[in-house]
């Protein structure tokens, strides 16, 4: 089946990007050559920023980079810098009492400055092991993998479901790490075909139909109390509609596994971002509104685009190909407004509400959002070969 000219070609620059430009830059410049370890974000010159904190997530996340490029013919080395930051980690920031387990922040100087376990980084270790394993076929990732399973079910596991955000007090719970934990139970599933790994992402799908989509309002929910009732203070109010993107992908990936009917979520979620997350003036998207489409935070980080991307085309890929063409328009979109024109490879992190730049420090977390929406780009345009 014909895929549209537009999207091919947008796609085709969005992969030259990728791999001539962006893994080069971050598997050399990115990289601490003294450590091995990844430096937390870019200068808008293309330097590594030494003197920021570094979230140890990040580490993870650029090991999954690595290691999915590398499936997809597009590096050669993956090994070798992921064994590099795997050494940081272990070096810097390991927890010895709990293999696969990481500290949560360390400084400039890589010294522990917060140990907290936190479920946000724990669902990043287990996508790193998950795409560790298939690059190198070592057993270990799937140990870690099972121990790190094991171990949030023991200390983590909370009534009425789904896990508590960490080690640490807090006030609310959040979605957002159960997204990011159902994105990882997804890919243990496809990449080992072991379903105990589907099994538990079943149990984050039904939390997402019964407490984080409300239906009538057809929107995503942020901030729950402990029983995932909403809360009743403003936060209980707020959207991210780069999250809501995001779920619209990821439902896809678990229905193209269990056939699950999720057409009218996918598409009313969709929908409902653009009509109250979308800037008419650009077309990129906010970076948080109220659930009834107030700005609350009319900045546009980058991420936010490229899980527009990835939701065009996982709609597109469940049978509607008018999706095609605004997926060519949003990867348009990355590059009017977020793709560096001075250093190759690199990018600017965010957008006033003027569509100027704010932030033009390129994180190194973003590569992780940009890798994912140019690989299904390109898988869609590839199938009709």
């Amino acid at each position: 089946m014909a895929i549209s000219a537009e999207l091919t070609a947008a796609t085709a620059r969005f992969k030259h990007w990728m791999v001539e430009q962006a893994l080069p830059l971050w598997s050399t410049v990115g990289i601490d050559p003294t450590t091995g370890g990844v430096f937390e974000r870019l200068n808008a010159d293309g330097t590594p920023d030494n003197a920021c904190n570094k979230r140890v997530r990040v580490q993870s996340r650029q090991q999954f980079v690595f290691a999915y490029a590398a499936h997809q013919g597009w590096m050669q080395n993956a090994k070798e810098v992921n064994q590099g930051i795997e050494n940081f980690m272990e070096k810097f920031a390991s927890r010895p009492d709990l293999p696969g387990i990481y500290m949560h922040l360390l400084d400039a100087d890589n010294q522990v400055i917060d140990a907290r376990q936190d479920l946000y980084d724990i669902a990043f270790f287990l996508l790193a092991s998950a795409y560790q394993y298939q690059l190198t076929n070592e057993n270990h990732y799937l140990e870690r993998a099972n121990h790190i399973l094991k171990y949030i079910n023991t200390h983590f596991k909370q009534a009425p479901g789904g896990w508590t955000e960490g080690d640490y007090a807090y006030q609310e719970r959040r979605q957002n790490p159960h997204m990011h934990l159902f994105e990882a139970f997804l890919a243990l599933y496809e990449i080992t075909n072991d379903g105990k790994w589907l099994a538990k992402a079943g149990e984050i799908y039904c939390l997402f139909e019964t407490r984080f989509y409300d239906h009538d309002k057809q929107i995503l929910l942020e901030f729950f109390q402990q029983d995932w009732q909403p809360v009743s203070n403003d936060r209980g109010e707020l959207s991210e509609p780069g999250h809501m993107m995001e779920w619209v992908w990821l439902l896809r990936k678990y229905q193209q596994f269990t056939q699950t009917p999720v057409d009218t979520i996918c598409t009313s979620l969709y929908e409902k971002t653009l009509a109250i997350g979308r800037d008419e003036q650009s077309g990129l998207l906010f970076d948080e509104t109220t659930l009834d489409g107030k700005v609350t935070k009319p900045t546009k980080r980058l991420w936010p685009i490229t899980e527009l991307i990835k939701a065009n085309i996982a709609q597109a890929q469940a049978g509607d190909k008018s999706y095609e063409e605004k997926a060519a328009d949003a990867i348009n979109l990355l590059f009017k407004y977020y793709i560096s024109d001075t250093v190759k490879g690199a990018y600017v992190d965010q957008l006033d509400e003027n569509n100027q730049v704010c932030m033009d420090m390129a994180p190194a977390s973003t590569l992780y959002h940009l890798m994912l929406a140019c690989a299904e780009a390109v898988r869609y345009c590839n199938q009709a070969r």
